[in-house]
């Protein structure tokens, strides 16, 4: 059973991945166009959100947001304890190479690179030698099941095996949060209730997940739903993990 709730509820452990205050973001093309309008939000640290709400809600801009690929036109984001808006555009490069981890649907991953080889390259934001990269790589490949797939190019895994890979890849840094928009779009039904349960998995062991889907299915895996209409959060809504594919 679900409930609805406007505010922000504290991780057990008290601490706070991400933190949205006031957040405005407006686009000027024409007549501005509010993307989000006064939105707040706290991700405690290992907590699993999703986001849903309609096309031009605001999903896309509070991932980039929070993903540190744009900053606010006012209020603050904060990641991984740093102000997002007050970095220069080198620093806020570092900071979403060290502190946020991306699962996309079409799972972008570098065509030339092996599995190995696309996991271990995050690293490199961290100045990690080699040897501890590949070491920690083949062990995150070992950990979704593709242990024995880490000499195989993207083209040669099937799309589930790539998003697995791609979920080696968020988790490879330790990042602060791991950021997730429609994980599961491109896969068929028994390929994304894997990948949900890996998810799920890794969730459990202490990963900060903020997921974006337009699926009932797939949002009901989190604690919680944050859902955004025109710029703004309408309602929050708390789960209590009876939800489908929980005990997974």
């Amino acid at each position: 059973m679900a409930t609805s709730g406007t505010g922000n509820e504290p991780g057990t452990d008290g601490g706070t991945a991400v933190s949205l205050s006031n957040v405005r973001k407006t686009y000027r093309v024409g007549e501005p166009v509010h993307a989000l309008d006064g939105v707040s939000l706290e991700v405690p640290r290992g907590s699993y959100t999703a986001i849903m709400g309609p096309s031009g809600s605001g999903k896309s801009t509070l991932m980039n947001l929070v993903g540190c690929l744009d900053t606010p036109t006012a209020g603050e984001v904060v990641v991984g304890g740093r102000a997002v808006g007050s970095l220069e555009d080198r620093e806020r490069t570092h900071l979403r190479g060290t502190e946020v981890g991306f699962v996309f649907q079409t799972f972008n991953l570098m065509p030339r690179l092996n599995a190995l080889e696309n996991v271990a390259l995050p690293q490199l934001f961290r100045g990690i030698d080699r040897s501890t990269r590949r070491a920690r790589a083949r062990d995150l490949l070992e950990r979704v099941g593709l242990g024995d797939r880490a000499d195989h190019l993207p083209n040669e895994l099937s799309g589930g095996q790539r998003q697995r890979v791609a979920l080696a890849r968020a988790l490879v840094n330790d990042p602060a949060i791991v950021l997730a928009d429609e994980p599961s779009g491109n896969l068929d039904t028994d390929t994304e209730a894997e990948i949900l349960n890996l998810f799920d998995e890794f969730h459990g062991a202490g990963t900060t997940l903020l997921v974006v889907s337009h699926e009932r299915h797939v949002a009901e895996r989190a604690d919680r739903i944050v859902h955004l209409l025109d710029g703004t959060i309408e309602r929050i809504e708390e789960l209590d993990g009876t939800n489908p594919g929980s005990e997974q």
